[in-house]
């Protein structure tokens, strides 16, 4: 697919205790499972990290944020500023349960559009979503203004947003799953039941 993939693994997981990329699951990282499935639909793979010497063992492109201490905004403009394609998927680290169905479909419906968010049950989720590589100005003013919140980006670009309606005919994981974040423990926990189940039922 003519399009670049970006993983943010720049949060402090100060919920969690520990970096929740490097949890396993299955016998895997968090983070090798989201980069090996996303490797098999992306021409190019872009990890955004500010500390490079522990996702090494991944073997894909590594770029630090411009801005240090500004958030997920400082990720989505340190992967897009590096990203040699002009439609970007970007995700988060903690989402065990990517879906590269639905990354494809939110990269086939970007072409009119600064971005594509998906909205399940009402809320917005752009840490899972398609950004344009030209988006990295607009991200970058927002950063310089101040703005931190990604709403504050979404409110100055040309989105299309995807309701889980539009959304269920393109993947074959339950939404729920696919949007789900690991932040605390207890989510920890509860995401290696449900990839044990997966394993178990393959």
């Amino acid at each position: 697919m003519k399009a670049a993939a970006i993983i943010l693994a720049g949060g402090k997981s100060s919920r969690m205790g520990t970096n929740k990329a490097l949890l396993k699951i299955n016998e895997k990282t968090n983070i090798e499972r989201i980069a090996d499935r996303l490797k098999l639909l992306f021409d190019d793979i872009i990890l955004v990290t500010n500390d490079s010497e522990q996702y090494e063992f991944l073997g894909v492109r590594m770029v630090q944020d411009r801005y240090f201490g500004m958030g997920p905004l400082a990720g989505v403009h340190a992967g897009l500023r590096a990203s040699d394609y002009d439609v970007n998927f970007i995700v988060a680290c903690d989402m065990p349960f990517v879906s590269g169905e639905l990354a494809e479909a939110l990269v086939n419906n970007a072409l009119h559009y600064d971005a594509v968010i998906p909205v399940i049950n009402g809320k917005q989720h752009p840490l899972f979503a398609v950004f344009k590589k030209q988006a990295a100005t607009i991200v970058e003013e927002r950063i310089k203004a101040g703005q931190l919140r990604m709403k504050h980006l979404l409110d100055h670009l040309n989105v299309l947003y995807l309701t889980e309606k539009e959304l269920e005919t393109y993947s074959h994981i339950e939404l729920a799953k696919v949007f789900f974040n690991m932040n605390h423990p207890e989510e920890y926990i509860e995401a290696k039941k449900w990839a044990e189940s997966d394993f178990t039922n393959m």
